[in-house]
């Protein structure tokens, strides 16, 4: 099977992760099932990314995600990057992603996760 164009790892544990990707899995059934995207759940592999210098508690933090060159891909990058692949999801990927809007939608996407984390960190989800 070839390698997926993008592999992205995230946190089941976190409700909000979880329910976001399962909605993205839905949307992307297709590509899922030809291998093109592949979504994987950092707490079964907690040092898949090690090789990055990427820890997990990194992933629990911020999406991570890696293509078909090994590229590493973090944060606001991520959520572009799965739009670009998503039918219907490239408006996303071009608003959010072009030059002007991405120092906004990495500082937002960054605000959103940390507030993320700690909302599940002080809730026990790991």
């Amino acid at each position: 099977m070839p390698k997926p164009l993008l592999t992205v790892w995230y946190n089941t544990r976190c409700p909000v992760c979880n329910a976001g990707i399962n909605h993205q899995k839905r949307r992307l059934a297709e590509a899922v099932k030809a291998g093109c995207v592949e979504f994987r759940d950092i707490n079964f592999e907690p040092e898949a990314l090690s090789a990055f210098g990427v820890s997990l508690e990194d992933v629990r933090r911020r999406l991570h995600a890696t293509d078909t060159s090994g590229r590493l891909l973090a944060g606001a990058e991520v959520a572009i990057a799965v739009w670009r692949i998503t039918p219907g999801g490239g408006w996303l990927a071009s608003l959010f992603g072009n030059p002007i809007a991405l120092p906004l939608t990495r500082f937002a996407y960054d605000r959103f996760a940390d507030v993320l984390y700690a909302w599940n960190r002080r809730n026990g989800h790991w």
